[in-house]
């Protein structure tokens, strides 16, 4: 097993090219089931969670060929038996609770999907039940039985959905079920991440007919077929932020190379609001630390709002600031997790149910710590950079399944980092 060790107190200075979106990727990949011939994608991120949906797609038939440049083929015809599967499997997705997206593929272009009930991370409950609320509005039977959920129609129709929550992998589930469905779906209470738009980009594409996605409500007009296509992903909104803190922490100046600001809203606002210098550029956006860090209080909220994968983060630099910090956490109940690892290196951080207050001041030093899911690794990696001494962060598998070889691109701008045997 791996871990990362980081010396501190270098200044981050130079560019950084932006992977491809994880959370944009996987659902793109899902979507490559629904049309009637291979689809290729560009900017394919190199991480675990893209690995292991490869993994699934074969076991689901498709041939996948390719890695930073994918090329999936699904199986031909409408209802393909013998040796098509229909199962996603309790080995796969139990890493990764993005395995859920196959499900609506599987029904709208197959007529039957099981899948094992998801994994991933343990930052609290995620629940399905909006995928099979959905599923089941437009006509599906489902089962719920010995861990897995099965889902059956000969073919969907459309329905009026109505999220109790957004939720963006049960919309995603929902848009790709909708395209092959009889008439027309509305989704209302959608979820409105980038993500979300990306993939109806994609289904359009492919000759699906969505309009709406990027607010709270999407239609689908279905189609009898889809057909394949080429794209390239966009760049990783999650990614680009968590380099753009650790710029604001080690008074840096890097160059965000692909990142799209439209889609960092929110949080370049607390960059800016804690004293770091944010301008769009051509290339990119760049972000340069300035002199001391001020408090910000933050929120997670569903996109536009700040977003949930950025919380941790932005702790980090929060137990920087000069002064006190209120980080509310209302998307995940068990997304503190960091709080004590970072405390070992030194941070003032009280919690208190879904509230921590971050007094902030008091320098990091370096300390041994350990993972506990894949965005309180990079935070702190982040600490790691700041801290005296010496950081070693423990469970690095979290970190490989959303970032792509982030101790070389960390260290190509300046930072002692590397990667070593546990």
């Amino acid at each position: 097993m791996d871990k990362i060790v980081v010396e501190g107190g270098s200044r981050l200075v130079g560019e950084i090219k932006i992977s491809g979106a994880k959370n944009a990727a996987l659902p793109l990949l899902a979507a490559a089931l629904l049309p009637t011939g291979p689809s290729t994608y560009k900017n394919v991120p190199l991480l675990q969670d893209v690995s292991t949906m490869g993994k699934l797609l074969r076991q689901l038939g498709c041939e996948v060929d390719g890695r930073r440049t994918m090329t999936i083929a699904p199986p031909p015809g409408k209802h393909p038996r013998g040796k098509h599967h229909y199962e996603a499997p309790y080995q796969l997705v139990k890493t990764m609770r993005a395995s859920i997206l196959v499900l609506g593929p599987l029904v709208a272009r197959y007529g039957h999907g099981r899948v094992s009930l998801p994994g991933g991370c343990a930052i609290g409950a995620r629940p399905i039940d909006q995928h099979l609320k959905g599923l089941e509005a437009m006509g599906a039977k489902v089962t719920l039985e010995h861990g897995y959920v099965d889902v059956s129609c000969k073919r969907l129709r459309g329905a009026s959905i109505v999220c109790d929550v957004p939720t963006v992998t049960g919309c995603e589930n929902l848009m790709m079920a909708a395209a092959l469905a009889k008439g027309r779906t509305v989704i209302e209470n959608a979820a409105r991440e980038p993500e979300v738009e990306e993939l109806a980009l994609v289904l359009n594409k492919m000759g699906a007919r969505i309009q709406g996605a990027g607010t709270h409500v999407i239609t689908i007009e279905g189609v009898d077929e889809l057909q394949p296509i080429e794209h390239a992903i966009v760049a990783d909104r999650i990614e680009a932020g968590t380099f753009a803190v650790a710029a604001a922490i080690t008074r840096g100046d890097l160059l965000l190379r692909g990142a799209r600001a439209e889609h960092m809203d929110a949080m370049l606002s607390k960059l800016r609001a804690a004293g770091a210098h944010v301008t769009v550029e051509a290339g990119g956006v760049r972000v340069r630390g300035g002199g001391d860090l001020a408090p910000v209080d933050i929120t997670t909220q569903p996109h536009p709002g700040f977003p949930t994968d950025m919380q941790a983060q932005f702790m980090v630099l929060a137990a920087l600031a000069d002064g006190q910090s209120v980080i509310k956490e209302t998307i995940f109940e068990n997304r503190f997790m960091h709080v004590p690892e970072l405390a070992r290196m030194g941070a003032d951080i009280a919690v208190s149910g879904r509230v921590a207050v971050v007094r902030g001041g008091p320098k990091l030093s370096g300390a041994q710590v350990m993972a506990t899911d894949l965005r309180a690794s990079a935070s702190l990696v982040l600490a790691g950079l700041v801290a005296g001494g010496k950081t070693e962060v423990l469970r690095v598998y979290h970190l490989d399944r959303g970032y792509e070889a982030i101790e070389k691109k960390l260290r190509a701008v300046g930072a002692k980092i590397k990667r070593a045997k546990a």
